[in-house]
């Protein structure tokens, strides 16, 4: 959602000239580049347990955040206030912090981007704010939603239904004189049940979302969570674990993309290959999978959760090949490992709030469709495992070796998915995963939920995959 410039400047008390101050003062200590990151964050939520509201309220988060850069040094300092003394302390201090004459060119872009934001090209229209909506319709809607939940398995013993929105307005301005501005909109429903059958419980959680308004509370999205919510709940109850052992795995299309997003993605990051800790720190334009295969991070999927009209930084969002036929041609850069590699930003500068300084980060990453069918590639295993539901993970960047435990999947027997299957871990190697890729199908999906990625800081990201094949991994069964 793009605004009017003046809107963003009465919301901070600023005006152009008295952002150039700033950055003047910032560099007084002989920084080479300085930015200004200004936020007013209004959040809500509402928890629905067991039909009762437990929860919920509003808040609001206000601040900028000052950052100079000097050679290796980052000054970077905030303020909760944009009186002009307390900003003028901001910019002080932060310049302390990185003072020193840099030896190095800029870290602003090449062709600086002096250009208006674009509302005909807004990556996330609003046609509802969430901060014009009234709490008071929330709660009928969670009351609905569970009800529908309810009508759908009467096995269920415990409910949960929680909504958290949220609308940002940023404000960016640097030392190149680049000004851009956007207000982003969030809106999450996540629920999660306890399923009971002859003493035995089941639990299962799903999310859905997306950058948009309130418009996303809609009787469609009511039906949608619901069926997904009790499905394959039978054969939850009557899964059991496998036999262990190395095996070929068909990771299913769209959850399965949390699988790329930590074993491979994080290592693509540009800060760990420029300190040289990922195991992809060497393997710029080499092939490190089969030919056909291409790996993406992208910021301009309209509403998608890890959607950006700009980055942290102001660099505009856009989509970013990190791997091309296989081969590796980008890392996911902010303007820092930009100009350490001599590249322009992939608009993947992000940061939590504006207490912190904008790192390199993920926003929507996947891996584009291949020419198979789904149900060729299981057709393929004699014996192994189909899994599409994961859990938490646990990745070595340096190493790339990763673990990662699967709440439900399929056994696959002579070509067939045949006994469900859960409580399980894979555990394999980054770089030895996607070289093993044996096949890729036609079905990418790009998975709707709440997913939120923690690297020091977190942020919202979304991941994808379509079904894909892997020759050998482990399993952790029985």
């Amino acid at each position: 959602m793009i605004q009017n410039k003046d809107y963003y400047f009465h919301t901070f008390a600023v005006d152009r000239p008295v952002m150039q101050k700033l950055v003047e003062e910032a560099l007084r200590s002989g920084g080479s580049y300085a930015d200004l990151y200004f936020e007013n964050t209004t959040y809500g939520s509402l928890l629905l347990r067991d039909g009762a509201v437990t929860s919920g309220g509003n808040h609001i988060d206000f601040g900028l955040g000052v950052r100079v850069l000097s050679g290796e040094k980052t000054g970077y300092a905030y303020s909760e206030s944009t009186a002009w003394e307390d900003m003028l302390s901001c910019a002080k201090a932060a310049a302390q912090i990185a003072s020193g004459m840099a030896d190095v060119s800029p870290y602003g872009t090449p062709n600086p981007s002096r250009g208006e934001p674009n509302p005909a090209a807004d990556r996330y229209p609003v046609e509802q704010s969430w901060r014009e909506t009234p709490m008071s319709r929330f709660l009928p809607y969670l009351q609905k939603l569970e009800a529908e939940v309810k009508g759908r398995d009467t096995r269920i013993i415990k409910l949960m239904a929680n909504l958290a929105f949220q609308m940002s307005d940023i404000l960016m301005y640097n030392s190149q004189g680049e000004l851009k501005w956007d207000t982003r909109p969030m809106g999450s429903i996540s629920l999660s049940a306890v399923f009971e059958q002859g003493g035995v419980t089941e639990n299962k959680s799903i999310s859905r979302s997306f950058r948009c308004g309130a418009e996303m509370l809609s009787e469609g999205l009511i039906k949608e969570m619901a069926e997904e919510l009790v499905k394959g709940i039978d054969d939850r109850f009557a899964a059991g674990r496998p036999k262990g052992g190395q095996m070929p795995v068909v990771m299913g299309a769209g959850a399965s993309g949390i699988l790329l997003h930590e074993a491979m993605g994080h290592a693509f990051e540009a800060d760990f290959n420029r300190k040289g800790t990922s195991i992809f720190a060497d393997k710029m334009s080499r092939q490190i999978c089969p030919r056909g295969i291409q790996i993406i991070d992208d910021g301009t999927l309209k509403s998608n959760r890890g959607a950006l009209n700009y980055d942290d930084e102001g660099v505009p969002g856009q989509k970013t090949y990190m791997v091309e036929d296989g081969v590796l041609t980008s890392y996911l850069h902010d303007r820092i490992s930009a100009a350490h590699y001599g590249v322009r930003p992939t608009g993947n500068g992000r940061r939590e709030s504006f207490r912190y300084a904008p790192i390199p980060r993920m926003r929507a990453t996947y891996m584009e469709s291949g020419t198979a069918k789904a149900q060729d590639l299981i057709a393929e295993v004699s014996k192994g495992i189909y899994v599409d539901e994961f859990s938490n993970g646990q990745v070595q960047i340096g190493e790339g070796d990763f673990t990662f435990y699967v709440k439900a999947g399929y056994l696959i027997e002579n070509g067939r998915l045949t006994r469900p299957v859960k409580d399980i871990n894979i555990i394999g190697n980054g770089p030895a995963a996607l070289a093993d890729i044996r096949g890729v199908a036609d079905d990418l999906a790009v998975d709707p939920g709440a997913w939120t990625c923690g690297k020091e800081q977190s942020v919202p990201v979304s991941c994808g995959i379509p079904t894909v094949l892997i020759g050998h991994l482990t399993v952790g069964g029985e």
